[in-house]
């Protein structure tokens, strides 16, 4: 049987919180919490915490977390998953991931009946139905559904780079961009196609692979509803009836709705010709004009 996100009468529900949060009381603040666990995390504020990290600003009352919180800078994900074979930092997170492969989805979404392993991610997914944006940014108001979104964000405010790559020096604004940019020097492909074992250096570039496969076009234009396999697709085919042309010539002004015709324009001020022919070796500023001379040689006709 599915456990949903229910409701209940405002008066029994009051009753409730207010009998859980006696049981979990500070008793150095006095502030008061629905379950032990979040009064276990938040006694930890009131611990000194002398162990600092020398990549960032953050510190732990504890060596061991210190330790943990390491392996996010080093991108060192030393537990794996021996079902997919996916990687994590932290022993506790591939106990949570396991769950994924050894319990069924206990969790059902009331609105479009999707279901969920977890409570936390039934959660997470019914605020794409209420719209709630509880995260709000504190320099410029733009709000969000998560917390770690809101994190990325202020970033662009910040400019914080705290993770730096070990080979090239490179820096980064959040641990995952340093575990994906590590793979360049690595040449790692954790994420593998299960019909050509293909092998992608990210989880959304196999996703984006597989739909060549099943043939599936999720992205519909709401205007002519043609489907698209990918959302970047869709967005520039919007554009043929908005008529939207966002990339503009630095030397003429000339205006376009995509950014490779930019791209390709541009050589026709700076004279380059990087498409070269393979028989006669002659060179081309566009692609289209290659293939347009590679008739000469074939004798195909247009």
């Amino acid at each position: 049987m599915y456990k949903q996100l229910g409701e209940e009468s405002p008066s029994l529900m009051d009753t409730r919180v207010d009998r859980e949060e006696e049981r979990h009381q500070c008793s150095l603040c006095l502030q008061r919490f629905l379950n032990r666990s979040a009064l276990v995390k938040h006694l930890k504020t009131h611990v000194e915490k002398k162990h600092q990290c020398s990549k960032c600003v953050k510190a732990f009352p504890r060596i061991h977390d210190l330790k943990k919180h390491l392996k996010i800078h080093t991108g060192e994900k030393p537990h794996h998953c021996s079902v997919c074979l996916k990687d994590f930092s932290v022993k506790s997170h591939l106990v949570t991931h396991m769950k994924i492969h050894i319990e069924e989805k206990a969790y059902q979404c009331s609105e479009c009946l999707k279901e969920f392993t977890l409570k936390s991610h039934l959660i997470r997914h019914k605020k794409t139905h209420t719209g709630e944006k509880p995260y709000q940014c504190s320099v410029c108001s733009k709000v969000f559904t998560e917390k770690y979104h809101l994190t990325i964000h202020m970033i662009n405010h910040t400019g914080e780079k705290p993770y730096q790559c070990s080979v090239c020096l490179k820096d980064f604004p959040v641990s995952f961009s340093l575990i994906r940019h590590m793979r360049i020097h690595t040449g790692e492909k954790p994420y593998k196609c299960s019909e050509c074992l293909i092998g992608f250096t990210l989880k959304a570039h196999l996703v984006r692979h597989m739909r060549i496969h099943s043939g599936e076009k999720p992205y519909h234009c709401s205007v002519c509803l043609k489907d698209f396999a990918l959302k970047p697709t869709l967005i520039t085919h919007m554009r043929t009836h908005t008529g939207e042309k966002p990339y503009q010539c630095s030397v003429c002004l000339k205006k376009f709705s995509v950014k490779f015709y930019l791209k390709s324009h541009m050589s026709f001020h700076t004279g380059e010709r990087p498409y070269k022919c393979p028989v006669c070796l002659k060179g081309f500023s566009c692609n289209s004009s290659l293939k347009k001379h590679l008739r000469i040689h074939t004798r195909e006709k247009p």
